[in-house]
């Protein structure tokens, strides 16, 4: 490696969490330019062109891009797990790695999740501001035992959050296309065979699948109409799986028994976003894997990913396949 490497860094916990993830990236001798992301692809394509690898986290690196970056870029290492913002496809038409960090993260989305559920149920953050307030606002909950957690892709943030499904006394349903029947066995989890069978049984909604034009707005005005109107939603994916406006609809008609999300459909969302004024609502702004313990793990992973490849040591994870 020499000083002319350069890296551009975009994601945000990854500069302000402190690690070794630093050192290590430090230790390298790249010529390292940090900025603040997600970057839309309007500030991407007036930084393309000048650096051999991106440290990214959900950047627009579109087709566009890429093919400004390709006089010099040689790896894409990715912070997550999350694809969608990268053109896959296209980086792998033009031979450039994209680089993941999978199995780093699912211990901490899975308790934000439920994190989200514990808040709706309880109204802790109703109650919680209007303590803060002077007002002693006393709103009934609802328990979770004994409902029925349906989960929608039981991966590795799935699996935990079914785990955890059951330590609170919850039956949990699920549909996965990949479906891992020795998990599911060991665990009694009962198999449906379509999406829209969790969204019928379930009480609780919790989705944990990538976003992709199949999955693009798959809770919906239609979709809604088939869960109870108790149903609680929860989204520690992607916010796009969700048709923003739909939802806001359906919580205030009372439709559904409330929305709790990590993810919008666009972060920062602007002040007059449809989600922010909607009842039964809590929204945390894409902190569900920013924790000191699973950036570090991120971060590492994602360091490594790119010191190890450039440097032709084989062991760092690829997405993509030439």
């Amino acid at each position: 490696m020499t000083n002319l490497t350069r890296v551009l860094l975009t994601t945000t916990s990854f500069q302000d969490t402190p690690g070794p993830h630093h050192a290590l990236l430090e230790s390298q001798g790249f010529e390292i330019v940090r900025e603040r992301g997600p970057l839309p692809e309007s500030r991407m394509l007036e930084l393309a062109g000048e650096f051999d690898a991106f440290l990214c986290g959900d950047d627009a690196i579109t087709q566009a891009v890429i093919d400004k970056s390709l006089s010099r870029l040689k790896v894409i290492s990715k912070y997550g797990i999350g694809l969608d913002k990268i053109d896959v496809a296209h980086a792998t038409l033009q031979k450039i790695p994209v680089l993941f960090t999978p199995g780093v993260n699912h211990t901490t989305v899975a308790e934000h999740t439920f994190g989200l559920l514990l808040a709706i149920s309880k109204h802790i953050v109703t109650v919680g501001a209007a303590a803060r307030q002077g007002e002693w606002k006393r709103i009934t909950g609802h328990e979770i035992l004994g409902q029925t957690m349906g989960i929608i892709g039981l991966g590795r943030i799935g699996k935990e959050v079914a785990t955890r499904a059951q330590a609170f006394g919850m039956p949990v349903i699920a549909y996965d296309i990949h479906w891992d029947e020795a998990f599911a066995r060991e665990h009694g989890i009962v198999r449906c065979a379509t999406m829209d069978e969790v969204l019928r049984g379930a009480d609780v909604i919790s989705l944990h699948c990538f976003l992709s034009e199949e999955t693009r707005g798959m809770i919906n005005k239609t979709t809604i109409a088939t869960m109870k109107n108790t149903a609680v939603v929860l989204n520690c994916a992607r916010g796009e799986l969700v048709v923003s406006e739909d939802m806001a609809e359906a919580l205030a008609a009372g439709q559904l028994g409330g929305y709790g999300t990590d993810v919008l459909d666009e972060e920062p969302p602007k002040p007059d976003h449809v989600l922010l004024r909607a009842p039964n609502c809590v929204i945390t702004s894409h902190i569900g894997s920013r924790t000191y313990e699973s950036v570090v793990r991120q971060a590492g992973r994602a360091t490594a990913n790119l010191i190890n490849y450039l440097n032709g040591d084989p062991d760092f994870i690829q997405a993509n396949k030439f």
